[in-house]
């Protein structure tokens, strides 16, 4: 049954099939010509694949980062990140950086945060002597943070499938999410420490109304996270509060949501939760029959004959999820992967709510490289460059973002410092 499906769903990705089609046809097409299990067992796995609770998360979180974008949330954030960092060497970069963070906390989403920031930034770089390739590049390596800093639609992704806390995952997010971005904006001032850009910003102190508002975005993550963290609300429920807050500070506090606003977001949150939940029911009868084969025992079992030491195993995970996150985005990577991965990880000794932080980060960097990932399509569309100049580009914050992952894989306890 399994070489059924591992041929068909290759063979499926070859003639161009989206990839939760490839993994429900090839499922159902294993079941069919390779077991006597009724097929039946399809629409009861794909129901399941639905039936849980925490997945409520995803279209809430989205709906939160809506809401914010269609708030015009990130002239703002750009507004205060200049404030903070935009008269330094590299100025407008770390602007970009710094922006994509404040938004990444918001939005959960690392296409989000590059459109966003992107269509405030960018033009403002290239005016200001940036070429359009740098300019992309920096948007496109900072939009991933959206993906490691809480609340993250891929934590409570990798949480539902592993059984790990999304809670947990949410509050271990915080640290690697600043090192990182500082990290990035170390490399933004190393590469403009020779000018200090003119940002063409007011950076003049705003009025005491004006912070006030400034400040109620940024309190939503840290609602969230405190709330989940006393216990006052389980991470779903957080989601509920973080539209809720949204839409209040939206409609009252910004008067930029009105009716049409607010419908865009609903109807762009619901397409994008069909993509996700489709992916994630067809992904749940492959899982079945990976499962049933127990390819996750005898790939761990393969693995241990090679090396049980922690170190070295997370080596060989830290190459595979750079490889397959250059060629599949994060959802479908997440679900075709993890329960292989915890298994394997889980056998000798590593925690798995270390690992699930160390995936989101080793899999956010196949949002900024070829040929899928998806922030450099965006970033080359609001650049109007090619996203092969901008591939080559973002090689170094590639490089930084490795730097990152083998550092953590040194010192674990970074990623698990809350636990």
């Amino acid at each position: 049954m399994i070489e059924i499906l591992i041929f068909s769903f290759i063979g499926f990705l070859i003639i161009g099939l989206p990839i939760a089609i490839a993994l429900g046809a090839a499922s159902t097409l294993a079941i069919y010509f390779g077991s006597h299990i009724p097929l039946l067992v399809v629409a009861q796995k794909m129901f399941q694949g639905l039936n849980n609770f925490s997945y409520l998360a995803i279209p809430l979180f989205l709906l939160a980062g809506a809401l914010m974008y269609e708030a015009k949330l990130s002239e703002r954030l750009v507004g205060m990140a200049s404030r903070l960092v935009g008269k330094r060497p590299g100025g407008l970069a770390n602007v970009a950086t710094t922006s994509s963070a404040f938004f990444g906390a918001i939005s959960g989403s690392a296409p989000a945060t590059t459109a966003a920031v992107g269509t405030v930034l960018i033009p403002s770089m290239k005016r200001m002597g940036y070429t359009a390739a740098g300019s992309g590049a920096v948007v496109a390596a900072s939009g991933a943070l959206g993906l490691i800093i809480p609340p993250s639609i891929t934590m409570v992704i990798y949480g539902v499938i592993s059984g790990v806390s999304i809670g947990g995952l949410f509050i271990n997010g915080i640290i690697p999410g600043i090192l990182l971005t500082l990290a990035i904006c170390v490399l933004n001032w190393w590469r403009g420490r020779k000018s200090v850009d003119d940002i063409g910003l007011d950076d003049t102190p705003p009025p005491a109304s004006e912070r006030i508002k400034n400040l109620a975005a940024l309190l939503m993550p840290i609602i969230i996270i405190i709330g989940i963290y006393s216990g006052a609300f389980t991470p779903t429920e957080s989601a509920a509060v973080a539209c809720i807050y949204g839409l209040l500070i939206g409609v009252f506090l910004y008067k930029t949501l009105g009716i049409a606003e607010i419908k865009r977001a609903f109807m762009g949150t619901a397409a994008t939760t069909a993509v996700i939940m489709f992916l994630m029911v067809c992904a749940n009868v492959f899982a079945f029959v990976i499962t049933t084969e127990r390819v996750p025992q005898l790939f761990s079992a393969w693995v241990m004959t090679i090396t049980t030491d922690p170190t070295m195993v997370m080596l060989m995970m830290l190459a595979l999820l750079i490889v397959v996150g250059t060629f599949l985005d994060n959802v479908s990577a997440l679900v075709l992967l993890v329960p292989t991965l915890v298994a394997i990880t889980s056998a000798v000794g590593i925690d798995p709510m270390y690992f699930g932080v160390f995936t989101i980060i080793a899999l956010a960097v196949g949002q900024f490289t070829p040929p899928v990932g998806l922030n450099l399509y965006i970033a080359a569309n609001i650049a109007n460059e090619t996203v092969e100049k901008i591939s080559h580009a973002v090689l170094p914050f590639v490089a930084v973002y490795i730097a990152a992952l083998l550092i953590f894989v040194a010192f674990p306890n970074i990623l698990t410092i809350f636990s």
